[in-house]
């Protein structure tokens, strides 16, 4: 007597599958392709399936059809009538196009997302022939074409070998929930693979050099302590995940306050490239803007604008600095208002493959966050970026010297430390940090060019060299030497004196 498993039975071994196999393709982009497109291309199966065992439709095939998909997308609901004639029309099997692109992927980064696609195919085809309680000749030599084509292109492809396959017994008696473990991280320096919109996506990075190069930026202690403890929290986030324990919900959007020049742009741009290492972001690109950026002068074209912008951003971060720019006090009608509503929406649309970061001001940030409740619950993260002092300017100046190929004479070493700390000492609402270093190191070079190229046949050295003339200016010379020359009257007296003397 045959043993029939319910439709309803089929259909929650059919979505944990699926599920569990989605979970683990690393790639978001390529994640939400499968998920649009693949119970379209099963339930495309299951009518091959049938028309080759030529036993005819009954209502339990009409039942199993309808329970071909997963959580969160439409239920077919498909009548006797029409089963049975997609059923005699099936124009026969057709590799999935994200099939394609899963053998691009693997390609790329040296996984086997392809081959085990295989595997799960090959299942859920077994599953749907169950639907008369049998697996006939005829039906088992169908799946197995079916999965011999598939793999004919991996190996047409030279893909590697899969890593295992699962057991069918025990994948379909799996519980809800459990997942399987999941692809390593592509390896480092990988060619960039595509998305499935057919975009390039660039590499992952390793974690550890990212980091290296995060530790390798002057000052910012807190700074460097708030990323790596950002790091962690992610990390823990997606291992409760992959053993089935509860997680809390977590934006990683963040706020970024300071003065200009602290390196708040910097740190955003690492952590874009942090964040597609850990497989958090698709591409991990950093798109930076301001309020010109994002609003328009005319009514409906600010959120066309900043919609262009978000679209440019996903799969990575969105730098806005100077963000409280977005909110005019004095104008409840300005165009800001309209661009923070639409920016609002886009994070909540894309909140898996987008990151905000908006950064300003210390005082002026809290003022924005707190303008919109949308936006306070959002931006719960902040991360306090310090001047830098004396000693830490000096090392960011000497740090443009060695990485433009010039050397300070050991006079000039003492002059431009004693003049930042100054600098640092005597600074304003105008400091600029590391701005103004640039700025001393653009004037410096500026110099030492006008003055080197008076010289006949210069050495490599003197092409090096700047000296103290070169960091404090002819002028600035001019000026400290006419000083030395002048002398006080008594000196004055005292030498004429002499001079008489010797007369």
């Amino acid at each position: 007597m045959k043993e029939f498993m319910t439709a309803a039975a089929m259909h929650k071994q059919y979505d944990e599958g699926v599920s569990a196999f989605r979970r683990t393709i690393a790639n978001p982009a390529m994640r939400q392709k499968f998920n649009q497109d693949v119970d379209e291309f099963m339930r495309q199966c299951a009518l091959g399936v049938w028309q080759s065992d030529g036993g005819g439709v009954t209502p339990t095939h009409v039942e199993y059809y309808n329970g071909i998909y997963c959580r969160g997308n439409l239920t077919p609901s498909a009548l006797y009538w029409e089963l049975c004639t997609a059923v005699s029309e099936y124009p026969g099997f057709q590799p999935p196009d994200f099939f394609r692109k899963m053998r691009e992927y693997d390609q790329a980064y040296h996984q086997d997302t392809a081959r085990r696609f295989v595997d799960l195919m090959t299942l859920m085809l077994l599953l749907f022939a169950a639907a008369d309680g049998a697996l006939s000749d005829r039906e088992a030599g169908f799946v197995n074409a079916c999965a011999d084509a598939l793999t004919s292109l991996c190996d047409r492809d030279g893909l590697p070998g899969e890593k295992a396959r699962l057991d069918a017994e025990d994948f379909v008696t799996r519980k809800n929930g459990e997942k399987p473990a999941a692809d390593p991280a592509p390896q480092a320096g990988a060619p960039s693979a595509v998305d499935a919109s057919g975009h390039e996506v660039p590499p992952r990075e390793n974690l550890d050099d990212l980091l290296a190069e995060l530790d390798g930026l002057c000052g910012l202690k807190k700074v460097k302590e708030d990323v790596r403890s950002l790091i962690n929290l992610v990390k823990v986030r997606r291992l409760r995940q992959e053993q089935g324990l509860p997680v809390p919900p977590l934006s990683l959007h963040l706020v970024f306050m300071g003065n200009p020049g602290t390196g708040k742009t910097t740190v955003a741009r690492l952590l874009a490239r942090v964040y597609h290492a850990i497989g958090v972001l698709s591409k991990g690109q950093l798109v930076e803007v301001d309020r010109s950026g994002l609003v328009a002068g005319f009514v409906g074209q600010t959120a066309i604008k900043t919609g262009e912008v978000i679209q440019k951003a996903l799969g990575g971060v969105l730098f806005i600095d100077e963000a409280y720019a977005l909110v005019n006090q004095e104008n409840a009608n300005d165009f800001g208002k309209e661009a923070i509503e639409v920016l609002l929406k886009g994070m909540e649309d894309h909140r898996d493959d987008l990151i905000v970061i908006v950064a300003g001001y210390t005082e002026l940030m809290g003022r924005f966050i707190s303008s919109n409740p949308g936006l306070e619950s959002r931006f719960n993260k902040y991360f306090f970026f310090e001047d830098y002092d004396g000693e830490q300017l000096m090392e960011i100046f000497r740090s443009m010297c060695v990485k433009n190929g010039y050397t300070l004479a050991e006079a000039a070493q003492t002059y431009a430390a004693d003049a930042f700390r100054d600098m640092y000492k005597e600074r304003d609402e105008n400091f600029g940090n590391a701005r103004d270093v640039r700025n001393v190191f653009e004037r410096t070079v500026a110099r030492q060019a006008n003055r080197v190229a008076a010289l006949d046949a210069p050495t490599r050295e003197q092409l090096m060299e700047l000296t103290i003339s070169d960091l404090r200016g002819e002028e600035e010379q001019e000026n400290t030497e006419q000083q030395a020359d002048k002398q006080s009257p008594e000196d004055e007296a005292a030498e004429n004196s002499s001079e008489e003397n010797l007369d």
